[in-house]
Order: structure tokens, then C-alpha cells, then sequence
């Protein structure tokens, strides 16, 4: 019951709320706050109150303007650095291997036939002009000799050409094979004075890759170069990525470097190993790669001890007299130290090893630890907008992961096919210049797009741990001219039991990889502004401007709570004022009393008539309602008092006082009214 009699107690005050006005709140705060300058508001004279309200206004708005700047400062999500050293052992890292030619060209001959014809005819036409010879329209015998000899279907779908730009605002732009001059649009011959202009400035041609959309409005790009050796090659990788791209997998694989020829030999620390220890994956760049503890199916091998001899060493055999001649300048190995479990992305990060040498790489680990969400970090990739096309390979998220994923989505997007570089999302085919003619085009206007390329970027995140390999290189020569002979006759005869020398310097490549010492350095992430530095930066703010603290700040949240407290009850008092107006606009008269309503139910003379209809069939003017009839006189006649008839005697004399009460009209008693009960009885 006290219970029940509280909680009513509160509901009566939360009905009746502060109990004062706004004004009366104000001053109330103000005389009775903590915080320096309102009490001077108004304790003091008029000037010096408006003095000090200005005062207390310019400090106000400079704490919400600080504050502002620190709650902003928190949001930005800033972080502090800080590094530390160890001493571990630690597992050995993942090692990548491949050969710097995707492709063996003796398995590949036949499918970059037409191709290699074409880029040896290319390469004559090139020597001509920078020879100074006049490239003009060839004879006709010669013409057809050339439509008979090659094939041009490839040339016409991603020509070469040759560029003039003595005159920027009209370049000289001459097909190496058909002579077309597309910049002053005549053809040109021997006697032309353009063509003069071109033969005696040869030196000034550039060799371009002609890139043309044939949709809606044909248009064409020029990617020229500044040597010719690099726009052939770029060319040849255009033409080859074409033809290469219908070819199935399984096949590709095939035709690149297989690990029994490729790893001659094998040790790590004081264990023999060979390339059965070696994880086989396809690259698009470089064909068949072998990794070494990718620690996919098996624990990863923990380095015993720094040093060289405690590392891994390799001999490898990267074959370079059958690389392919247009596709691949380079000759050697390419590697990569990375993560287990994470994929190889050597044409960005990969190293590359020289045939003829031994490489030592000795290895320095670093540790870059960041923090996680709301940082712009993420753990494993799934709070990342990108579709991870690298999962198929089981491996873990990285930024160079997510960014080709976005530019091969990107592709799929805009030119309708995937590139031959990166893997394919679900039903989605390779391009090829047969099946996707404006592909090249398309491909070169996305690499070159800086909006495409910056979409990705804001899109991919970094992982927030991140192990990063610090290498240094160095090189000798190996073997020596006085071991050599030796040496290759025994990793002949192992290779293929024959005694014939089957390698050469041009061939072999050694590499040892290890650790330089157990020491690591990691990089670590700390918030810059934590929610405990927040509050209380926000506080010193607030006691350097205010002169509070945290309990001023709570007078001013009650102030506060009563402030919108009044203004409740107030809305409240006027919805209840404006349903009582609406009440009293349904009577058109002055309000019924309490009495004429209740007699109402009981007496009828109290009735609205229902219709402007009288006894006498009188209608009255204007429609108006007849007037309602007064309340009808009581069922009793009267009431009479008649006056009293007494006698008085002396009371010394013992007489009595004789009171008679004559009521002759109550005699009636009987109908008295049922509003008058017991009347007669007390009377």
C-alpha cells in the first residue's frame, strides 16, 4: 500500500511538473549554478549584465567550437605508431619460383605462327623508316606477295603504325603495311611532298599501337612509345593475350616449364628436399610457379638458425634458348618471399635472379600491425564492397588481391569480357579480338582511366596484419670457369642420366635464401584519440572556458530536462484548452446547465424539437427553430403557511404555552412532491 501510494505521488508531480515558468527556471539556474559568469548575469547593474552576457556568450561559442574541433579530431579515426624489437624464431617464409617465360616456345610455335610472321614483317617495315628509306605503296607483285604470305586479319584488328609529329596539330600517321595516311588523308607515294617531309625527318617517327571501337561512334587511340622495341613488345602482348586466352588451362599448363626440368636441386637447412616438395599454381604472367612451405596442406618449417646454410638452396634451370623470341626479353628466375597462404603477385613485388649466378638473399622480417574496424583496415576481406576473385586459391585477403578483382569486375563492366591476366568471375569469358573486337580498346581506355582506377582504390582496404620481407641481394658468378665443367656434368646426368652436357651458364641460375638474424621489427597501431582521452580533453575544455566541471555540466542537463519538462506540460494544457473549445462549438446557444442536462432524460419539455413542424401547420420564417418551452410548473397546487395560533400563560403560575400548527392545505399530504419527503411528518 505505501508502495502504491508512492508511485501515485510521482505521478502527480510528473503531472505537475518544475512548477516554475522559463524566466523563473533561468534565473533559478543562474543563481544557483556552479559555472562562472552567469550568477554576474544577474546579480549586477544593467551595463555590466550585458557586459557579462556578451561574455559569457563569446566563451560559450568558443567551448562549442573547440569541442567541435575535438569530437572531430575522434571521428577521423587517427592512430599513433609506435615500433618495437624482438628476438624469435620464426617460420621460414613462403617462396615463389618461376621462369621468365611463361611458355616453352617449341609448344607454342604453332599457335604465335601468323603472329611472328607478322611482327618480322613489322620489324622490316620499322628498320626502313629508320633508315631513312621512303616508305611508300609497294609494288604490286610485292603486295600480293605479302597478302599471299601473311595473314592480316590479326594486323587489322591491332595494327602498328608509324607517327609523324613535326606538325602536332596534323601528325603523319602511315600503316606499315596498308600505307594509309590517316593525317592528311591522301595516300602517300615517292613524289609526295608529305612523304619527302617523312624521309628526310625519319628520325622523328614513333611507333604507335592503333586501338579502335567499332560501336556507335567509331573512334580510334594511338599508344605510341619512344622506342620501337617497346611498342613492339606491347603489341606482341596485346596479339598473344588474344590467341593465348582460348586456350583451356589444362593445355596452357602443358605447354609451360614442368618442375622435374625446371628444379635441378633442393636443400633447406640440412634436409635434401626436391620439387615434390613444391606447391605447382598457374600464373598469367609467368606460366608454371612452384612454391616452396606455402603451408597449404602442411605445418609451416620454422628456421633453425640464421645463416645461409640454414636457408633454403635452389639450382634452377630456366631453359632461356626456348623462350619465346617477341614475348619475353628477360632471361632468369622470377621469386617472391611472401605469407603462407597468400598468393604470389611477382609482377609487382617479385625480384628477379640473373641465369649464370649465385643469388643470396638474405631476409629481415617486419610486422605492421593496424587496427581494425572503424580503422580502414580489415581483418579477412568481408566487410570489403569487391569480390575476391583469388579465393579459389584458398588463399588470404591482400590489397593487391581486391584491386585486381575491381579492375577485372570493372573490365566485365564496361567491355564485356575478362582479361587474361586476372581470374574470371562466374560465367564470364577471357577476351579475344574474335569474340570481343573493341576489347583492346576498351582495356587500354579502363588502364588508363584514373576515375576507374581511384574507385578501386577508396574500395580496397589494407589487412591490419601485414608481414612484409626486407631483402638484401647479392650476386656472384656461378660456377666458375674452372668448376663449371664438372658441375654440368653432374646436374646433366641427374636431370636425364646422360653423359652429354645438356645445361649451360645461360641456363642455370643458384639462389640461397635465409634468414640475416632472428630479429624483428614490428610496426604497431594505436588509436590517437581514445573515448577516455575524449572525455577528457572535452572536460579541460570545458573548466578552462567555464570555469566547471562535471557537475556543472549535469546542472546544466537538468536544467535542461526541465525546461522541456514545462514546455510538455504546456503542449499539453493547450491540446486540453483547444478539445475544450471544440467541445463547446457544438452548441450553436449558450452551454445546457448540469441540472437541464440531467432533467433532460426525465422530462421531455427539455427536447430539441427533431423538425420545424407546428400543430398548426405554421412554418417559421427563415427556417429558424421554434422556441424550446420552459421547465413546467411543479404537480403540487401551493404551499401555504398558515400563521400559529399560541397561548401563552405565565410560567410562574404553572400555565403552559399551547403551540397549534394549522396546516389546512397539507391535508392533501398524499400528493406531495416525490422531491419534498417526510414534509408533513416534520411539520
Amino acid at each position: 500500500m505505501p508502495l502504491k501510494q508512492y508511485f501515485i505521488g510521482v505521478l502527480h508531480r510528473l503531472q505537475k511538473g518544475p512548477g516554475y515558468t522559463y524566466k523563473e527556471l533561468l534565473v533559478w539556474y543562474c543563481d544557483n549554478t556552479n559555472t562562472h559568469g552567469p550568477k554576474r548575469i544577474i546579480r549586477e547593474g544593467p551595463k555590466k549584465r550585458v557586459f557579462w552576457f556578451f561574455l559569457v556568450l563569446l566563451s560559450v561559442s568558443l567551448l562549442i567550437l573547440h569541442w567541435g574541433t575535438v569530437v572531430q579530431g575522434y571521428f577521423s579515426y587517427g592512430v599513433t605508431p609506435s615500433l618495437s624489437v624482438g628476438f624469435k624464431a620464426m617460420a621460414f617464409p613462403a617462396v615463389t619460383v618461376c621462369n621468365a617465360s611463361p611458355f616453352k616456345y617449341s609448344k607454342v610455335r604453332h599457335l604465335l605462327k601468323e603472329l611472328d610472321a607478322l611482327t618480322e614483317a613489322a620489324l622490316e617495315r620499322i628498320l626502313q623508316s629508320k633508315h631513312g628509306d621512303a616508305i611508300s605503296a609497294p609494288p604490286l607483285s610485292s603486295s600480293e606477295t605479302v597478302s599471299q604470305r601473311l595473314d592480316l586479319k590479326l594486323w587489322n584488328q591491332i595494327p602498328l603504325v608509324l607517327m609523324d609529329e613535326s606538325d602536332p596539330d596534323h601528325p603523319i600517321i602511315i600503316d606499315l603495311f596498308e600505307t594509309d595516311q590517316s593525317g592528311s588523308g591522301t595516300r602517300p607515294n615517292s613524289s609526295s611532298p608529305a612523304l619527302s617531309n617523312v624521309t628526310s625527318e625519319a628520325k622523328k617517327h614513333k611507333v604507335a599501337v592503333k586501338l579502335c571501337s567499332h560501336k556507335d561512334t567509331p573512334q580510334c587511340i594511338y599508344r605510341n612509345f619512344t622506342s620501337a622495341a617497346q611498342a613492339v613488345t606491347e603489341w606482341y602482348v596485346l596479339q598473344s593475350t588474344s590467341i593465348l586466352s582460348k586456350v583451356p588451362l589444362q593445355e596452357r599448363i602443358r605447354m609451360g616449364y614442368q618442375p622435374e626440368d625446371m628444379i635441378l636441386a633442393c636443400l633447406y637447412g640440412a634436409e635434401p628436399c626436391s620439387y615434390r616438395n613444391f606447391t605447382q599454381i598457374y600464373h598469367p604472367d609467368h606460366g608454371n610457379c612452384y612454391i616452396f612451405n606455402w603451408g597449404m596442406d602442411e605445418e609451416a618449417l620454422i628456421s633453425s638458425k640464421p645463416r645461409a646454410k640454414f636457408g633454403l638452396q635452389l639450382i634452377l634451370d630456366i631453359g632461356q634458348q626456348d623462350y619465346i623470341p617477341y614475348l619475353t626479353s628477360t632471361a632468369g628466375a622470377r621469386l617472391m618471399l611472401h605469407k603462407q597462404k597468400s598468393f604470389p603477385f611477382l609482377k609487382d613485388q617479385g625480384i628477379y635472379a640473373m641465369s649464370g649466378t649465385e643469388t643470396s638473399i638474405s631476409v629481415l622480417v617486419d610486422e605492421l600491425v593496424q587496427l581494425g574496424y572503424p580503422y580502414n583496415c580489415t581483418t579477412d576481406g568481408s566487410d570489403v564492397p569487391v569480390k575476391n576473385l583469388y579465393n579459389k586459391y584458398n588463399t588470404s585477403y591482400s590489397i593487391q588481391a581486391c584491386l585486381r578483382s575491381c579492375f577485372q569486375a570493372q573490365m566485365f563492366e564496361n567491355c564485356g569480357c575478362g582479361h587474361y591476366l586476372f581470374p574470371l568471375p562466374e560465367g564470364v569469358n577471357y577476351c579475344n579480338s574474335e569474340d570481343d573486337p573493341d576489347w583492346a580498346y576498351c582495356y587500354s581506355s579502363l588502364r588508363s582511366s584514373i576515375g576507374h582506377r581511384q574507385s578501386c582504390i577508396d574500395s580496397c582496404k589494407d589487412t591490419c596484419n601485414n608481414t612484409q620481407f626486407k631483402t638484401t641481394i647479392s650476386v656472384a658468378g656461378w660456377p666458375s670457369e674452372a668448376s663449371e665443367d664438372w658441375i654440368f656434368h653432374i646436374l646433366s646426368y641427374e636431370r636425364n642420366l646422360s653423359t652429354n652436357v645438356t645445361l649451360d651458364s645461360n641456363g642455370i641460375v643458384k639462389l640461397n635464401i635465409y634468414f640475416e638474424e632472428y630479429n624483428y621489427r614490428t610496426t604497431s597501431e594505436s588509436a590517437a584519440t581514445t573515448l577516455f582521452l575524449l572525455v577528457r580533453e572535452l572536460e579541460g575544455l570545458f573548466s578552462f572556458w567555464m570555469g566547471g566541471s562535471v557537475l556543472c555540466l549535469i546542472e546544466f542537463g537538468e536544467i535542461i530536462i526541465d525546461f522541456l519538462w514545462v514546455t510538455i506540460i504546456n503542449i499539453i494544457s493547450w491540446c486540453k484548452g483547444l478539445k475544450q473549445k471544440r467541445a463547446l462549438a457544438q452548441y450553436p446557444d449558450t452551454p445546457p446547465t448540469v441540472s437541464e442536462l440531467s432533467q433532460a432524460h426525465v422530462n421531455f419539455g427539455f427536447q430539441h424539437e427533431k423538425s420545424h413542424f407546428n400543430p398548426n401547420n405554421e412554418t417559421y420564417p427563415n427556417e429558424e427553430i421554434p422556441p424550446e418551452p420552459g421547465t413546467p410548473p411543479p404537480h403540487y397546487d401551493s404551499l401555504r403557511i398558515q400563521p400559529l395560533d399560541f397561548t401563552e400563560s405565565d410560567s410562574d403560575g404553572g400555565g403552559q404555552i399551547n403551540t397549534e400548527c394549522n396546516l389546512s392545505p397539507l391535508s392533501n399530504c398524499p400528493n406531495e412532491e416525490p422531491g419534498l419527503p417526510g414534509l408533513c411528518d416534520s411539520l
